[in-house]
Order: structure tokens, then sequence, then C-alpha cells
């Protein structure tokens, strides 16, 4: 058997995963319904608009709002990749919840690596969440939780994998 294939995943890893996976599928989901409301009826008002600086409309519709910010700039409005970043949420959501069931220590490794990119990705739509748009949109703050505990879990696996690898091999 290959090295850390007989690894069992803790039950405290599956409920978070699934617990957190599916509340940021939950969020993402909403993020995506509120932009196509949003960008169908301009009067649309969401539940998470609050008030004028509390406001995940606002953000959502923004040109940050579609492929971070960043794919307009490179590739242009148009292209297909400027997809709403909620999109984009999702698959990340889908992705640690499917590979999360699986053992292995590159599985481990690719959980990890795609929460550091997640939270990269949150440090910058946060920057500009409160110093660009100066907006406080809470399905945004709520996202950047979950992919900071997401992050956690997935540390704490590679952590207790790579002991469980290191004490078979002795």
């Amino acid at each position: 058997m290959a090295p850390g294939r007989s690894f069992r995943l803790p039950v405290w890893e599956i409920i978070s995963r699934c617990m957190l996976c599916m509340a940021g599928l939950v969020l993402s989901g909403y993020a995506f319904y509120v932009e196509t409301s949003k960008e169908a009826d301009h009067s649309y008002t969401a539940m998470c608009d609050v008030s004028e600086s509390v406001s995940c409309s606002k953000v959502f519709t923004s040109r940050f709002g579609r492929g971070f910010g960043l794919v307009e700039l490179i590739l242009g409005a148009d292209s297909p990749l400027n997809l709403p970043n909620s999109l984009f949420g999702l698959a990340f959501y889908i992705m640690q919840l499917s590979l999360g069931v699986l053992p292995g220590m590159s599985v481990s490794i690719v959980l990890l690596a795609t929460s550091v990119l997640s939270c990269l990705g949150c440090v910058y739509l946060a920057y500009i969440l409160y110093f660009i748009l100066q907006d406080a949109c809470i399905v945004c703050i709520s996202t950047y939780v979950i992919n900071t505990l997401l992050l956690i879990v997935n540390i704490k696996r590679l952590l207790i994998q790579g002991t469980a690898i290191l004490k078979k091999r002795q």
C-alpha cells in the first residue's frame, strides 16, 4: 500500500469540511443570485444590502466582482474567463468537498495549496473591499472566514497525515 493510503480521515475533519464547504456553497450561490438579480433588475435590493456602506450587491456588480477585477484588465470584459467570483467560489468549495473525502498525501497537498490560494485571494479582495470600494460586504467577509477556517482544517490534515506516515515508517 502506498504511503498515506492507510490514513483514515478524522471525523472532526469530515464534519468540519462538510459544514464549511456547505456554508461556502450557500454563500457563493447566494452571491451569484444577488449579482444576476441586480444585473437583470437595477432596482433589486438584496437582503445583504443593509446600508450604503454595507452592500453586497454594490460589491458583486463592481468590476472586481468578476474575474477578481483582473481578467477584464488582462483579457477584456467579454472574455469567457471573466466570470462572477461566486462561480469560482462554487468550484472551489465543490473541489474542497470532493477531494476532502479522499486519503493521500498528494490530495492533502492539493487541498492545502488551493486553500492558500483562496486565502491570498481573500486578502486581495478584502483590500479592495475596504480601501477601494469602501464597503463592508457581509457575504464576502463570511466567505473570508470560511476560507481561513478551511485553511486551518487543511493544515491540520497535512500535519496529522504527515505524522502518521512518519510513525508508520519507524
